[in-house]
């Protein structure tokens, strides 16, 4: 039965957003636009303003997915940063505080993360519309439904270059078969069959992967390089269109003023993860397009990890990548949902491996090391930042930049609790 929802896909239409209570968002649906009673789940009487104001017994191309499920339990619970006091707007935020429980007896804070901003929102709605001559209330799902894009998507049995040729997030714009294929086997939103085919998706779960794709790739790369395997990246605890649900970090640049053992640590913890990105035992070179303080966040526990992986791109140093960087010949309604689809993508040839400790020792390292140390290590300091974000050194130049820099910063970490991910191990072992 062909849905009529006048959201992208329902997206917006997440339970988890009955915080957004004064602000409508894409979800316009047509007064017809009604699911049978039986397919909507029963919403807890503290709940019942989001079905209403939502329009969660109109919109259900979320119902089913891990994040709608949960706030049906009653799993996910806000903060009361919505109190009338705060005088702020939902939409004036870009990440919202939350609990997340997985029984309802404990609980933990999260974050409920806008993948794109409220004007990119309604943008994209607009696009969508724009692009088959209908109005602002169109049926965003049904316009899409009949590109040639989807088309290709419904009739594929396995996810392949050409399918995401075009899109304009970094992560698929010299894709290799082996990334895609781990996509497909580890996309959280359908049951894991095993398989680098989508037999076992339905043509919404084929919509939703194509629409995430297209507006932020940061939840996919949560789930097929978790943080459980190692990967510096926080837990993905559900998604679904343009929001995200994950652990809660604190911004870097929170720490600006951090005393110096702790930014010692950071920096230490930063240029690791600039390594790990470059060399890691699945032959993928991840690499930041851009970079800034909310880039990366930090645990309550100290620990270090990127926070928005919105601009990450991934080179498949084992297979090689298929070469799309002529992509930009390619493009239809789903390359120019957030990006102004006129300009042409910057070819992968260009990115090289120097390119992620460039920006961080410019943009991040000064104003977290500045003026914090006795005076000799600061010039060391001050020193190594130079040389390594100089983008007119070779890679090589950089990199031992880098490891020198890495080398001067260990011994001014101190080990006490205040960094628990790595207390007490480091009292026995200069590992840590």
């Amino acid at each position: 039965m062909e849905s009529l929802i006048s959201c992208p896909l329902g997206f917006p239409c997440l339970g988890l957003l009955t915080l957004l209570q004064f602000v409508t968002l894409s979800c316009i649906s047509s007064s017809e636009a009604l699911i049978a009673p039986s397919l909507v789940p029963r919403v807890k009487s503290s709940y019942n303003f989001g079905r209403t104001f939502l329009g969660l017994d109109k919109c259900n191309a979320c119902i089913g997915t891990s994040i709608c499920k949960k706030f049906f339990k009653e799993e996910i619970r806000f903060d009361n940063w919505l109190a009338s006091h705060l005088k702020l707007p939902p939409d004036y935020f870009s990440t919202y505080p939350a609990n997340y429980s997985d029984d309802t007896k404990s609980w933990r804070p999260v974050e409920i993360s806008r993948l794109i901003s409220k004007y990119q929102n309604e943008l994209s709605d607009r696009r969508i519309c724009a692009s088959a001559s209908g109005s602002k209330n169109c049926s965003i799902e049904r316009v899409l439904r009949k590109t040639e894009r989807v088309q290709k998507w419904l009739k594929a049995k396995r996810l392949t270059p050409d399918l995401v040729q075009g899109l304009p997030s970094p992560m698929l714009r010299c894709p290799s078969q082996r990334l895609l294929d781990r996509i497909v086997r580890r996309y959280a939103e359908v049951a894991d069959a095993g398989s680098v085919f989508m037999d076992h998706f339905t043509e919404r779960d084929k919509l939703r992967l194509l629409y995430t794709l297209s507006i932020n790739t940061h939840p996919i790369l949560l789930q097929i390089f978790p943080g459980a395997e190692g990967w510096p990246l926080p837990r993905y605890l559900g998604s679904c269109g343009r929001f995200l649900v994950s652990t809660s970090t604190q911004p870097l640049e929170e720490f600006y003023n951090s005393p110096a053992d702790q930014a010692a640590d950071l920096a230490f913890q930063l240029l690791g993860i600039m390594d790990s990105l470059r060399n890691n035992d699945l032959n993928y070179f991840f690499y930041f397009t851009r970079i800034d303080a909310g880039t990366f966040g930090i645990f309550d526990n100290g620990h270090l990890f990127i926070r928005d992986a919105s601009t990450v791109g991934v080179i498949d140093k084992q297979q090689g990548s298929l070469n799309l960087d002529r992509q930009e010949e390619y493009k239809d309604i789903f390359s120019c949902l957030v990006l102004d689809c006129r300009y042409p993508f910057p070819s992968c040839n260009t990115v090289k491996e120097k390119q992620n400790l460039v920006m961080v020792c410019q943009q991040l390292l000064p104003r977290l090391l500045k003026g914090k140390f006795p005076q000799l290590i600061q010039a060391e300091i001050d020193s190594a930042l130079v040389l390594c974000g100089n983008p007119l050194l070779s890679d090589q130049e950089v990199i031992s930049a880098a490891s020198k820099l890495k080398g001067i910063l260990k011994p001014l970490r101190t080990c006490d609790p205040r960094y628990a991910y790595r207390y007490p191990d480091c009292k026995y072992s200069d590992r840590y």
